[in-house]
């Protein structure tokens, strides 16, 4: 038995969570989800695709995150995860899916991964198939909590994933308390790289600890040929960015003809 369904054995016949769970009260926003992919420029393939929201007609984010508040975060966050999924397998996904969480509304994570868990056995999506990402941004959380979050994900068998790397105020310094599956580089630092000598020393240097430490790195981002090509000589071969596929709205993007081409 997995660590997954270890733990969803172990919670089935839980009857109350934590303070912050209303597993009962549905989500007053409606929404759908984009997926755009991190390719493996090394097989030519796609790795994974990014769930971005996005209105239940295609509106964009913003229109939707300016709905958040207190009195439905975690309804949210909840909801995001659970329609991510059921979508991937409406797709036929095959490759990991990443899901965006907001750790603000993760109070317990033993007790606010049960609709994970529920909704991966609904519809039959493996939980190692699933990558969870935030940003390790200052707004976000303290990062004691943030790291409690990851450690037990972790625990349970998803991959984890820091997204926005080298934008947030704790940087390298998350990287002490937990090392993630992979950490997705900031698109300030990618932009242009080919071309820029600090942007490149600073990315050699994140990446020589990266491997050090066993984590992968993802260059998000990509617009260029040339931005490509400088990560392919660093020995980054996920990437992700307009120059492979922009996000398609409750489809799978077809990837650029000339994404692979040398």
């Amino acid at each position: 038995m997995s660590s997954g369904q270890t733990y969803f054995a172990a919670i089935a016949n839980e009857k109350s969570g934590c303070s912050g769970c209303k597993l009962d009260v549905a989500a007053p926003i409606s929404l759908a989800f984009a997926f755009q992919p991190i390719v493996d420029t090394a097989s030519a393939a796609n790795f994974a695709f990014e769930a971005l929201v996005r209105g239940p007609n295609g509106e964009s984010a913003q229109s939707v995150l300016s709905q958040i508040d207190e009195g439905n975060r975690y309804q949210f966050d909840q909801l995001c995860r659970t329609t991510a999924i059921a979508q991937a397998v409406d797709l036929n996904m095959e490759s990991f899916l990443s899901i965006n969480f907001m750790p603000n509304a993760v109070y317990r994570p033993e007790a606010c991964i049960r609709s994970t868990f529920e909704a991966a056995e609904k519809y039959g999506f493996p939980i190692d198939r699933i990558i969870f990402e935030t940003v390790e941004g200052e707004n976000i959380i303290s990062r004691p909590h943030l790291v409690e979050i990851f450690k037990a994900y972790k625990r349970f068998g998803f991959q984890t994933a820091i997204d926005d790397f080298g934008a947030g105020y704790s940087g390298l310094t998350l990287l002490v308390d937990f090392q993630p599956d992979l950490i997705k580089l900031d698109m300030e630092l990618v932009r242009g790289i080919d071309t820029d000598s600090i942007r490149q020393r600073i990315v050699r240097g994140v990446l020589a600890i990266c491997r050090d430490l066993g984590v992968r790195v993802i260059a998000e981002g990509i617009e260029t040929r040339e931005e490509r090509d400088f990560f392919a000589a660093h020995g980054v071969t996920l990437m992700q960015g307009y120059f492979f596929a922009k996000p398609a709205f409750k489809s799978i993007p077809v990837l650029s003809g000339e994404s692979f081409q040398t």
